[in-house]
């Protein structure tokens, strides 16, 4: 059995079901909550109240902070994560993504904690593609862990954007004129961060076609 601590939900507590759980935190933002392999670590846990970084190590939800929508009951063996994640993928990790209206047309990105579901940043929807997107999504994940002091696995779903950050230069055919220079700036800044600095960070490929679609998918194929 394990103990779901929610400290900020539609009603805080302890429960035993997580589909109890769920109710509780799903769609809710700033959700925090956390599973415990014992009643008296939970209880302790809900005393002591939703902590200032929780036990993935990031800062606490904020009221900006949103949710994976859809959430399932990782299997029992999995203490590290409160998603379903398959037992190759490592949970203390980021997963990120883009989605793109038209492509070019209306792009946006955003990074996943794998460990809590919540989503730690998001961009746009700026003029752009999905490309860019996927590239910058993971810049912006390394820079984020870069300022944190974390090496935390970075997810992709994208081979392109991996090669363009192993280059360090966004390959992008995209035209630059006044509609898209704010993005080009970005991606400027972004290729300098690049040359720029060092990661230890992991930047793995999501295998969809083994694994699903990756976390921080937008769902909107």
């Amino acid at each position: 059995m394990k103990y779901y601590v929610v400290w900020n939900g539609r009603e805080t507590g302890i429960y035993t079901s997580w589909e109890t759980c769920k109710t509780m935190v799903h769609g809710q933002e700033g959700a925090a909550y956390k599973a415990f392999k014992t009643k008296e670590e939970a209880a302790r846990a809900f005393l002591e109240g939703a902590p200032e970084r929780n036990v993935s190590g990031r800062k606490q939800a904020s009221p900006k902070v949103k949710t994976l929508h859809g959430l399932q009951e990782p299997p029992d063996w999995r203490q590290d994560t409160v998603l379903p994640l398959p037992p190759e993928v490592v949970a203390e990790a980021i997963a990120v993504d883009a989605a793109c209206s038209g492509n070019p047309g209306k792009m946006e990105y955003r990074g996943i904690d794998l460990r809590t579901g919540a989503e730690v940043f998001h961009f746009g929807p700026v003029f752009g593609t999905n490309n860019i997107g996927e590239f910058l999504a993971i810049v912006h994940a390394l820079a984020q862990q870069k300022r944190e002091g974390r090496t935390d696995t970075i997810y992709s779903d994208s081979r392109n954007a991996m090669l363009w950050v192993k280059g360090k230069k966004c390959k992008t055919k995209l035209v630059e004129n006044a509609k898209t220079a704010k993005l080009f700036e970005t991606i400027r800044r972004a290729e300098r961060w690049l040359q720029e600095n060092t990661w230890q960070n992991p930047l793995l490929k999501w295998e969809t076609k083994k694994w699903g679609e990756i976390p921080a998918d937008f769902g909107r194929k």
